[in-house]
């Protein structure tokens, strides 16, 4: 057997207590295992076969499985938890304490806020925006947050919005645009804004 080297770009900054896996690239100008406030010794792993294009940003005590991508300028904030062959796109952004499964595909521009979680096999169309903040600038803001749950092969489609809080039941499909105010049930496709049920998914 042939191990696979790593290539890490000259313009790459990796901090210790980064552990990366076999056959992983990180191109020009990634920042790998940012600290942030209140860290101690914190260790970030990125698992085999991953792949950081240019100018992504992974903080500190990130635990991500194998097969990773991101696109480029990426921004991935602190203490996640991703699964195996997950995608994340250009300019995405995700933030801290959220769950992400196996073979999740976030594509460009999306924002997942923390204490999100997407389970395995959704799909989050380009530009569509999780929220968590029930209460924008109320003094316990931050007691309140709740994210979404985006159940297992559920789809979101581009510019749709999730209100905080709301559950997307698996193989669901949000249709593009939706603004989503309340719970989705499983297998239901749901269109408009404020997004309602169209009718469920015929699997026939």
């Amino acid at each position: 057997m042939t191990l696979k080297m790593t290539e890490i770009a000259r313009t790459a900054v990796i901090y210790p207590n980064v552990s990366l896996g076999e056959d992983v690239v990180v191109e020009d100008f990634c920042i790998i295992g940012i600290p942030f406030k209140g860290m101690k010794n914190i260790q970030t792993i990125i698992g085999s076969g991953s792949i950081i294009r240019a100018g992504t940003y992974i903080y500190a005590g990130n635990q991500i499985g194998k097969n990773f991508q991101t696109g480029n300028k990426a921004n991935i904030r602190e203490l996640n938890q991703i699964g195996d062959d997950v995608s994340i796109g250009t300019l995405s952004v995700i933030e801290h304490h959220i769950n992400i499964g196996n073979n999740v595909r976030i594509h460009s521009q999306v924002f997942v806020p923390e204490y999100s979680t997407l389970e395995n096999d959704c799909w989050i169309g380009p530009n569509a925006v999780l929220t968590n903040a029930r209460y924008p600038k109320h003094v316990a803001v931050k007691e309140e947050l709740k994210g979404p749950l985006i159940g297992s092969n559920a789809k979101i489609g581009a510019n749709s919005t999730i209100l905080p809080g709301v559950a997307i039941g698996k193989n669901s499909l949000i249709g593009a645009g939706c603004v989503v105010t309340k719970h989705v049930a499983p297998d239901t496709i749901v269109v408009g804004n404020p997004a309602k049920a169209l009718r469920p998914i015929d699997y026939k």
